[in-house]
């Protein structure tokens, strides 16, 4: 079974804890689906595409030590976390709502190697080059001090390390555009400036010493080697 349809399926399993916004990222609900086809202009295999393309860069056996930032609610990574028993995790998330989400997710599935921290992307309580992975799904788009938060993964990233994720690019697909600036935004969901393809393979590109970068629809998906 591929990696992003073991994370459904364990999302399946954990439906009692799930939130609106889980049913949402994961397409699992009405509203989900209706969202990801209208917003994003995502079908399924799209949709899927996009997680698994995220999380790819994660060797399938990993026993390092990797920082997930932000990590939400956890749906989307709690299920990989359990496949990788000997890794070191770290999931940190400046919103305590969402990070207890989280929290209840790992106790549900027995996971012993994950921890849990409070904090800002832009001030890591970490020292440098602490992690040989440093994840981040849907985070950068939200984040409102992004040259921190670029900074900060660079630092405490180990050289050779690998930094990957996805979020929200401009200029790839209109239509998620307009509703980005015209619902995202107002409501504070997502902080402007956003990056563009060309503008995010740039910045990568200046900072690490391999940096790649595609799209779905609006998803850009990164990956990157220090």
């Amino acid at each position: 079974m591929a990696r992003h349809e073991e994370i459904r399926e364990s999302y399946k399993a954990l439906g009692s804890i799930g939130t609106m916004y889980d049913g949402i990222i994961t397409r699992s609900t009405l509203l989900g689906k209706l969202m990801d086809s209208v917003i994003w202009g995502l079908g399924k295999e799209q949709a899927a595409q996009w997680i698994n393309d995220a999380l790819s860069p994660i060797p399938e056996i990993f026993s390092g030590s990797l920082l997930e930032v932000p990590v939400g609610t956890g749906v989307l990574t709690m299920p990989l976390y359990q496949s990788l028993p000997n890794a070191k995790i770290t999931c940190l998330d400046y919103s305590a709502d969402m990070m207890k989400n989280a929290e209840r997710r790992a106790e549900a599935m027995h996971l012993k190697n994950v921890a849990f921290v409070q904090g800002d992307v832009g001030a890591l309580p970490f020292e440098d080059e602490s992690f040989d992975v440093v994840l981040s799904l849907n985070g950068f788009h939200a984040f409102p001090d992004k040259d921190a938060a670029y900074a900060e993964t660079y630092r405490v990233l180990k050289k050779g390390g690998i930094f990957c994720g996805c979020f929200y690019i401009a200029k790839e697909f209109k239509r998620t555009d307009w509703f980005v600036k015209h619902m995202y935004v107002p409501k504070k969901f997502f902080s402007p400036p956003f990056e563009t393809k060309e503008s995010l393979q740039k910045r990568l590109s200046d900072l690490y010493t391999e940096a790649n970068v595609h799209t779905v629809n609006a998803e850009g998906i990164f990956c990157c080697v220090k």
